[in-house]
């Protein structure tokens, strides 16, 4: 069965919002402490990352947690080829105009997305159990993984990780996706009756 109108407007806004990402970062780390009234911050990009890094990696080095470089993340090349593969497949999908490809697209984007969250939570996990131990500062069975969303604790720092303006603008995209599948599923039992 064909797509309906607002299937076919759906695919052209998703491709749009997927854009933002080379625009702006997809995800924010917040870091604040005593000694940083103004706090720290790092932010990911979809192929690089930016914000207090240098400091952040300075105050790294006491507790024995790898620096943090963007050579070091075999993300940053995949991760904008699989993007761009997935926005181009959009457009084969608004020429095929057919709603079960829709849905195989749908699929593809929540598998991208499960697959890059569990990336994100595997590589913090790494950062924060994979310590030094000739670090200068050593906590007996104290961890230093950042959230992988929302707020946490470390020692005398506060950590706060969530969506930046491309992440939220990727979310849209994806409840954009599930919402109009459900729509052109609906659509679809009204046209069989």
């Amino acid at each position: 069965m064909k797509l309906t109108k607002p299937g076919k407007i759906s695919i052209i806004v998703v491709i749009l919002f997927m854009s933002t990402l080379w625009m702006f970062p997809m995800w924010d780390i917040q870091l604040g402490a005593p000694q940083y009234p103004d706090g720290l911050s790092m932010q990911i990009w979809i192929n690089d990352i930016s914000g207090d890094v240098d400091i952040i990696n300075g105050l790294n080095h006491y507790i024995g947690m790898n620096t943090i470089h963007k050579e070091d993340f075999k993300e940053f090349v995949y991760l904008p080829i699989a993007m761009m593969s997935f926005m181009f497949l959009g457009l084969v999908v608004l020429l095929l105009n057919r709603k079960r490809f829709y849905y195989i697209w749908t699929g593809i984007f929540i598998v991208i997305s499960l697959v890059s969250f569990y990336d994100f939570y595997m590589w913090e996990y790494e950062y924060g159990h994979n310590l030094d131990p000739n670090a200068p500062i050593k906590v007996p069975g104290m961890a230093y993984q950042p959230p992988l969303i929302g707020y946490k604790k470390m020692l005398n720092f506060d950590a706060l990780s969530q969506p930046h303006i491309g992440g939220w603008f990727y979310l849209l995209a994806g409840l954009i996706l599930v919402a109009m599948c459900y729509y052109e599923w609906k659509n679809s039992k009204k046209v069989i009756k």
